[in-house]
């Protein structure tokens, strides 16, 4: 099978928040957080493993800080680990005040992927490729959370 390099499918999005995305505090909703990172999941398992993945499972989400309207929020994506259908994606995400430079981390989650076939049933993904010492570090991790969620 195929391998890929982490770096390889590396994903950046951004996107301005604004009043539609907030409720009535000022504070943006976290399923409209949620339902970005999601694409910017699936962008990132698509550049691994190609154009017919799924999200199955969102493992683990941290609400650290609240994002505010008028915020632009970077989402930054990265395949931590696979097996052989299915692929662990990272993201961070980071609010910023346009008006002050001022850049916050704000959520982390980690979302599962799955490449399907022609027949909509799993297929084996490329193998991945960490070379830094945070892209091992994150892929050890990575494989422990697939392990556990297998037992």
């Amino acid at each position: 099978m195929a391998e890929k390099k982490v770096s390889e499918s590396k994903t950046e999005m951004s996107q301005l928040m604004m009043p539609q995305h907030a409720n009535f505090g000022g504070t943006i909703y976290g399923g409209t957080i949620l339902s970005i990172a999601d694409s910017v999941a699936y962008v990132c398992a698509a550049r691994h493993a190609g154009p017919n993945c799924v999200t199955v499972s969102v493992d683990r989400v941290d609400f650290r800080k609240p994002i505010r309207i008028g915020e632009l929020v970077t989402f930054l994506a990265s395949v931590n680990f696979v097996g052989h259908s299915s692929m662990e994606v990272g993201i961070k995400i980071f609010s910023e005040n346009l008006g002050t430079g001022q850049k916050r981390h704000t959520n982390s989650c980690y979302f599962t992927m799955v490449c399907l076939n022609d027949q909509r049933k799993p297929k084996e993904v490329p193998r991945l490729v960490p070379e830094t010492a945070d892209e091992k570090r994150r892929y050890e991790a990575g494989r422990k959370r697939h392990e556990a969620a297998r037992k």
